[in-house]
C-alpha cells in the first residue's frame, strides 16, 4: 500500500494561497475567517502554530467519550503535526470560526517562544479539542480582535509586543479552561485512572514484567487509546503525578508487596519486575522511599 506523503505548507503567505484566500496582511501573523477558505482535503504538515475555533460541529469524541456539542470547538497545533481532512469533513455551508496562524519567526527572541513548550495542549489530537462555552468564546473572540486590529494597524516598535502578550493571554485562558474540562469530566477520567490501574494491576500479576519489561508511557497510552500527552494531563489532574510517575508509583508498590511477603532477594525481584539489572531496581526505589530494599524489607523485622 503506498502512503501519500503530507503537504507540507512552509509560509502563511502559502496557506493563505492554497486556500483561496488574499495575501497575508502581515507575513507572520494571520486572523483567517474559517467561513470563507476554499474547502481541502488530505494530510498537511504546517510549519507554523495554529489556534483555531470552529462552531456547529454537532457530536465530537474526547477522548474515548462521545459528547454531543453545539459550543465552539478549540483546536492547536504546533509546526511539523499532521493535520488530516477527510473527504465531506470540510465541506459544510455551515462552517464558521477562526485560525489564528503564527510562524515562529514572530515570536524568536521573545519570552513566549521560550514559554510555548509548557503548553500541552499543543501536542494534543483533535479528538482532545477543547469545548468552549458562550461565555469562553466570547473571551477568546474578543482577544483574537484585538490581535488583528493591532497587526492591521501602522506597525511600531510597540506592536509586536502588544500582539505576543495577547497571544499569551489567550493561551492562558486556554489552560484554564482545559483546567475546567478536566475537572468538569472528573467521572470519565476517574474511569480512564481505573482503566489505567487495570492494566496496570493485570500486567504487574502474569509474565509481562519478565518477558516484556517494565510498561512505557507509550505503551499504556496506546493500550488505553489515549494519546500520552492527555492521560499525562488527566493523571496529574487527578493524582498530580505525570504518567511516568504513576507507573514507578505502582512499581514501587508493587516491589514493597514482594520485599515485604516474600523471601526472594532483591536480584530476583529486580527481574520478576522487568529489571535488567538490580542495581537499577535498587537505585529507583531509594530514590522514591529513601530506603534500599533491604533496609525497607527490614523494617519489618
Amino acid at each position: 500500500m503506498t502512503t501519500i506523503k503530507p503537504t507540507r505548507i512552509k509560509s502563511i503567505t502559502e496557506f493563505h494561497r492554497l486556500r483561496g484566500l488574499p495575501p497575508p496582511e502581515h507575513p507572520l501573523i494571520s486572523v483567517v475567517d474559517y467561513s470563507i477558505m476554499t474547502p481541502t482535503h488530505g494530510s498537511v504538515v504546517f510549519d507554523y502554530y495554529s489556534i483555531s475555533v470552529k462552531r456547529g460541529v454537532g457530536k465530537m469524541f474526547y477522548g474515548q467519550q462521545e459528547y454531543d456539542f453545539d459550543e465552539g470547538v478549540m483546536y492547536f497545533m504546533a509546526p511539523n503535526q499532521v493535520l488530516r481532512v477527510e473527504q465531506g469533513q470540510d465541506d459544510s455551508a455551515e462552517r464558521s470560526g477562526w485560525i489564528l496562524l503564527i510562524h515562529p519567526d514572530f515570536l524568536w527572541n521573545t519570552h513566549l517562544a521560550k514559554n510555548m513548550k509548557r503548553y500541552e495542549f499543543f501536542g494534543y489530537s483533535v479528538h482532545e479539542a477543547l469545548f468552549l462555552s458562550e461565555k469562553k468564546e466570547t473571551i477568546v473572540n474578543t482577544l483574537i480582535q484585538n490581535i488583528q486590529h493591532e497587526y492591521r494597524a501602522n506597525i511600531d516598535k510597540f506592536s509586536q509586543q502588544i500582539i505576543i502578550s495577547q497571544i499569551e493571554v489567550l493561551l492562558n485562558y486556554a489552560e484554564r479552561f482545559y483546567n475546567r474540562q478536566f475537572i468538569t469530566r472528573k467521572i470519565t477520567n476517574h474511569k480512564i485512572l481505573n482503566l489505567l490501574d487495570d492494566l496496570l494491576t493485570a500486567y504487574f500479576n502474569n509474565d509481562d514484567l519478565t518477558t516484556k519489561g517494565l510498561p512505557t508511557v507509550l505503551y499504556v497510552s496506546e493500550a488505553l487509546n489515549l494519546s500520552p500527552n492527555y492521560l499525562s494531563s488527566v493523571l496529574k489532574t487527578l493524582t498530580g503525578q505525570s504518567t511516568q510517575q504513576h507507573l514507578h508509583h505502582k512499581l514501587i508498590e508493587k516491589a514493597k508487596e514482594k520485599l515485604s511477603t516474600t523471601d526472594l532477594s532483591v536480584s530476583e525481584i529486580a527481574y520478576a519486575l522487568g529489571f535488567e539489572h538490580s542495581q537499577s531496581f535498587s537505585k529507583l526505589f531509594k530514590l522514591k522511599t529513601k530506603l534500599s530494599p533491604m533496609e525497607f524489607r527490614q523494617s519489618f523485622n
